[in-house]
This record gives structure tokens, C-alpha cells and sequence, in this order.
């Protein structure tokens, strides 16, 4: 230890165990238990403990200060190996010697040096990092490096241990927890990086007020309590510098969403893009061009583009990125070709965006596999080569251009060439008919049916176009779906998906198809926001405020739609996990007089 570990042998403070690492082969390395940190922002957020419980149960958590394996011992998979077996042991040694039982377990790596694997592969949590201050560092000189911080839990619940609620800190959340009418807008808003404690408070009270009556006016849900509605006004009218931003509203929630989705094994991050149209605010200062009609009008408003994370069976975790943005018109006098404009500087650079976000998530949650799901938009291809550089995040995104593959054969031809792997039946959702509106193409209407679809998959190699012919081809999987017999007069379901994932079956390959048919969750959303919540009507004197009761509505609207979709999926559901008592109170009288068959979902349990 003294000769092969970076920072030697210690010394080590506070209660120590020491090991050698032995084996048939010879000694194999060392590893070191001392006191934690006294201090860590990351560790303490991701705990969830106030400074008098960390004062008082910080002797629970013990650092894995040491850990070497020698640099000529060559074995696969032994550090992480090893990690597991020196906990298991340390643990029933630490408390025979100090007469207690440690609950977590911390290290650090430098990532200057080291990734971290072993201890990913060990199931240990990577929480956050250091600020480079060393234990002595009194005085502010960040003489050391910053690390990435490590811990395991070693008993599971040792939030309950500490006095602390199941659901504090950064732990893993269930779709449902904290919905409840009377906390739900705490837990999503509460403690939002507004600059002042009191418009937090006000940010709270007004979206629990809101969500009450999404569809109307912030005065008309105050119902004359006008000093709610003169701090709600306050709040959205905030000079534009300020931290009142859409980014710091939406933070606790996007951190709620997070925490739901490491529950899960696996998590569809769905992007999309909207409209706002706010063409009748002619005083509005910041919008974009939306559109334009047929006599040369422009439509004035907002493009939201949104990351949307949902279950694979279609339940809604939240709100992970939003970006709203104002467009302009083009510029005429810019002479640039368009694949000569830097992606940077393109209006579809916000897909990349949008994956590299899902990619630093994916950084918090490395035993949960995340999907981004996108539509024919995102069919570019510098989003598929900033996700081979990056492959922690899986694509799925539908085909839009006919490419060229390595072989010089087209990508739709190469694909229905093949042979057919398996017949399946896909639920078609009813269509409203739709005029043509600005870009958007007219649409037919169309009934609900089942389809029945042939389907293929092939591995391909795309040409990279001319602007990035020094780029290697990116290779990907198509997976293409034809209904075979569409009723007469109904145009044929016919899609080609295109991911980095390997398509090895044909079951593997209708789980890709059923994924991307969630990609119809967030459009649903939109719906929601824009009819249920009539996020249209906002009217506010610039588009920075506009996109402030954006974001509150946001989650309101994911709200809903999560409470429509578990009441449908699951009646078992404890109504009190959504409605308050009064609600409950209310429903049930309601039931009683209609005579309703689902009396019995709607009392207390």
C-alpha cells in the first residue's frame, strides 16, 4: 500500500480496519476503512439529513479510504468483486471492534485517474462530487483534486434509522409517492433556487392553488383572495434577470423525476416539440414566429421542446428538460448552405440537446437503462453520432430520410428486402380530423382498429453525409412495420425505426415497436397542457414571464395525466394517495347519489 497506492499508506482518522488481500496467486492488494467526511454538500443533499442529524449519526457512515489492487494482478471483474466481499466482512468486523454497525459506506474516486466502474458494478451509488477541499482545509485552499463521490447503503433502510422520512433526500421514488393533494406541490416546487425563501413559498401556494382549477385564471382560482393573486403576479413578473426562471421553477421537480425513474429497470425519455400560439398578445415582447397562413401572416408565439420520461407501459415520471424558445424568420441575407451552418446554430440542435441532458442522468442511474424515444425530427445525423460517443443512452427515433448504406443500396429498399420475422397486431388510436394549419399537413379523420403488420429488422451501415464524410458510418439497427391489409379508404400503417439497440429476436424487436408506440404519451401531454390547462390563454407582458407559468402548468398538466392513467390502470390504488379527505368526502356523496358501480374504489382504505 505504501509503494503502489496513489496517496500511500494514510495516515487514517477515526476508527480504522486495515486488509490484505490474499489469494493461491500471491497477495493481490489492500484496502483501508477510516472515519467519513465531516462535510460533503453532495453526500448531505443525497442523504437528506439536517446538520444536527449528521452531527449526531455521521459515526454510522464509515469511508472506504483505501482500496488498491496491484498493478500486475490481472483478472476480470475482480475489483468489484472484491468490493463486495471486503464490505461483507468489514461490516461484522467494525462492529465487533467499535460495539456498533455502520449503515453506509463512502469512497471517492478520482476520475483524473480512475472511472468508477468497479464500484458501478458493485452496485455502490455515485451521489455527486467533492469540492476539492482536503480534511484539514480550513481555510479555503482546494489544494486537492475533485472526486466523484461513492456510497452504499448498507442497511437498506437507513433513512428510517436516522429519523428521516422514507422519501427525503435522493432516494429511489414509486410513480405514486407524494401525490396526495395536500403535499403534492410541496414535494414538486417546494425549495425551488428562486433567489428569495418567500417566492418558493409563493411558487408552492400558488401551483397547489392552480392544479385546483387548471383551466382558469390564476384570479378566477383565487376566488377573491387577492393577496394570493397579487403574490402570484408577483412572482411571474419578476424582472427577466432575476432567478425566477423556467430552468429553477421546474429544478425540484426534474429532481423528483430523476429519483422516479431510479426505481426503475427501465425508462423511455421521450422528445417532442410544440407550438405555443400567443398571437394575440401584440404587446408581448420576445416571441418567435411560429408560422405563417396563406396571405403571408405570421402566427406569434413559443416552441416548447420538452423531455419526457414515462414507464414502458405508458406511466408518466415527469418533466425532465423543457425549452422554450422564440424563433425568428430566416435570414435572407445568410448565403451558408445548410449543411454548411454548424448543428449549434440549427433549430434541431435542441434534440441534442435534449440526449446530451438524458445523458448526464443516465451518469445518476447506472443500473437503469434509458431509451430516448423521437420522432422523425430527430432524424439527423449528428445525433447519432454524438450518441456513439457517448453510448450510456439508447436511441430510438423513426426514420425520415431514405439513406444510402455502406453498400450503396437505399435503407428502405435494403430493409423490405428481407424476409418477414413475425406477424403482429398493433392497436391504431382514433384520429380527429385536422385542417391544414401553417406547416403542419392536413389530416384525415380515422377510426380506432387493430392492424395487421408484417415485421423486419436488419442491421445497417449509413453512409455519413457529405459534410462529415470523415466521419465513419453509424451503424444501426432498422426495425420496419406494414400493415398488410388496410381497410379500404385508410392509408397503411407503415413506420421504419432506427436504433442503437441490438435487435437479436423478434421479440426484441416488437418491444422496440411497442416502445416507441409511448411516444404518443407526450403528445397526449401537450393535449392536456394546452386544453386542460389552457396554457394558450396566459397573458403576461414578456415571453420570459410567459415561459414562468409555462413551467408551473407543465407539471400540473404531468399532474393529471398520471393521475388519470394509474386511476385507469390500477383502481386498487389507495384513494387517499391522490385525493385529499375532503375530495374523498365529496366523491363519495357523488357515487352514493349516482348509484356508482365503483363505490367502492372511492372510500378510504
Amino acid at each position: 500500500m505504501i509503494r503502489e497506492h496513489p496517496r500511500g499508506a494514510g495516515p487514517l482518522v477515526g476508527r480504522q480496519l486495515r486488509y490484505l488481500i490474499h489469494s493461491e496467486h500471491g497477495w493481490l492488494g489492500a484496502a483501508g476503512f477510516g472515519a467519513a467526511a465531516l462535510q460533503l454538500r453532495d453526500r448531505e443533499r443525497w442523504i437528506g439529513w439536517d446538520e444536527e442529524t449528521r452531527r449526531a449519526h455521521l459515526h454510522r457512515v464509515i469511508g472506504l479510504s483505501r482500496f488498491l489492487i496491484r498493478s500486475e494482478v490481472h483478472c476480470h471483474n475482480l475489483a468489484s468483486h472484491l468490493l463486495a466481499m471486503i464490505l461483507r466482512t468489514a461490516t461484522g468486523d467494525f462492529e465487533n471492534r467499535y460495539g456498533f454497525r455502520p449503515w453506509l459506506v463512502e469512497s471517492f474516486v478520482d476520475t483524473s485517474c480512475f472511472l468508477g466502474t468497479c464500484y458501478r458494478a458493485a452496485n455502490w451509488v455515485r451521489v455527486g462530487h467533492t469540492q476539492g477541499r482536503g480534511r484539514q482545509d480550513r481555510h479555503w485552499e482546494i489544494a486537492e483534486t475533485v472526486k466523484d463521490i461513492y456510497l452504499y447503503p448498507i442497511e437498506k433502510d437507513f433513512r428510517v434509522k436516522l429519523g428521516l422520512p422514507p422519501d427525503s433526500g435522493l432516494s429511489a421514488l414509486k410513480v405514486a409517492d407524494g401525490l396526495d393533494a395536500d403535499q403534492w406541490a410541496e414535494k414538486e416546487f417546494g425549495g425551488a433556487p428562486l433567489g428569495d425563501t418567500r417566492l418558493s413559498r409563493r411558487l408552492v401556494e400558488s401551483a397547489g392553488a392552480k392544479a385546483s382549477e387548471p383551466d382558469r385564471a390564476f384570479s378566477g382560482v383565487a376566488k377573491g383572495d387577492w393577496p394570493a393573486v397579487k403574490g402570484y403576479y408577483r412572482l411571474i413578473d419578476h424582472p427577466d434577470e432575476t432567478a425566477v426562471t423556467m430552468e429553477n421553477i421546474l429544478l425540484p421537480h426534474r429532481e423528483r423525476t430523476i429519483r422516479r425513474m431510479k426505481a426503475r429497470q427501465t425508462v423511455l425519455c421521450i422528445q417532442d416539440g410544440s407550438d405555443l400560439d400567443y398571437s394575440s398578445l401584440d404587446r408581448c415582447e420576445g416571441l418567435g414566429v411560429i408560422g405563417s397562413n396563406q396571405t403571408g401572416a405570421k402566427s406569434r408565439g413559443l416552441h416548447l421542446h420538452t423531455t419526457f420520461a414515462v414507464t414502458p407501459e405508458g406511466l408518466p415520471l415527469g418533466v425532465l428538460k423543457a425549452q422554450c424558445m422564440a424563433r425568428g424568420l430566416e435570414d435572407k441575407a445568410n448565403q451558408r448552405l445548410h449543411r454548411e451552418t454548424p448543428i449549434e446554430e440549427k433549430q434541431n440542435f435542441c434534440w441534442v440537446l435534449g440526449l446530451r441532458d438524458c445523458m448526464k442522468v443516465a451518469e445518476q442511474m447506472p443500473h437503469t437503462r434509458i431509451i430516448s424515444v423521437m420522432d422523425r425530427e430527430a432524424d439527423f445525423f449528428e445525433l447519432f453520432d454524438e450518441q456513439r460517443q457517448n453510448p450510456s443512452v439508447e436511441l430510438l427515433v423513426r426514420a425520415k430520410h431514405n439513406r444510402s448504406t455502406i453498400e450503396g443500396e437505399k435503407l428502405f429498399d435494403a430493409v423490405k428486402d428481407t424476409q418477414v420475422r413475425a406477424r403482429i397486431r398493433i392497436e391504431v388510436a382514433r384520429q380527429s380530423a385536422r385542417s391544414k394549419k401553417s406547416k403542419q399537413k392536413a389530416k384525415a379523420k380515422r377510426s380506432a382498429r387493430t392492424a395487421e403488420a408484417s415485421l423486419r429488422y436488419l442491421q445497417v451501415e449509413l453512409r455519413p453525409p457529405v459534410d462529415h464524410k470523415d466521419k465513419p458510418p453509424v451503424v444501426l439497427w432498422v426495425v420496419h412495420v406494414v400493415e398488410d391489409n388496410p381497410p379500404e379508404g385508410e392509408e397503411a400503417i407503415e413506420w421504419y425505426l432506427l436504433t442503437t439497440m441490438n435487435i437479436e429476436s423478434a421479440q426484441t424487436a416488437e418491444k422496440c415497436l411497442r416502445w416507441y408506440c409511448m411516444r404518443w404519451r407526450i403528445e397526449d401531454w401537450h393535449r392536456v397542457l394546452k386544453s386542460g390547462c389552457r396554457i394558450e390563454d396566459a397573458a403576461h407582458k414578456s415571453a420570459e414571464r410567459l415561459k414562468r407559468a409555462i413551467a408551473i402548468n407543465l407539471v400540473i398538466a404531468w399532474r393529471i395525466m398520471l393521475m388519470t392513467l394509474l386511476g385507469r390502470e390500477t383502481p386498487e390504488l389507495p384513494s387517499e394517495i391522490l385525493f385529499s379527505d375532503l375530495e374523498i368526502e365529496v366523491l363519495s356523496a357523488y357515487a352514493k347519489k349516482k348509484a356508482s358501480n365503483h363505490r367502492v374504489s372511492l372510500e378510504t382504505r
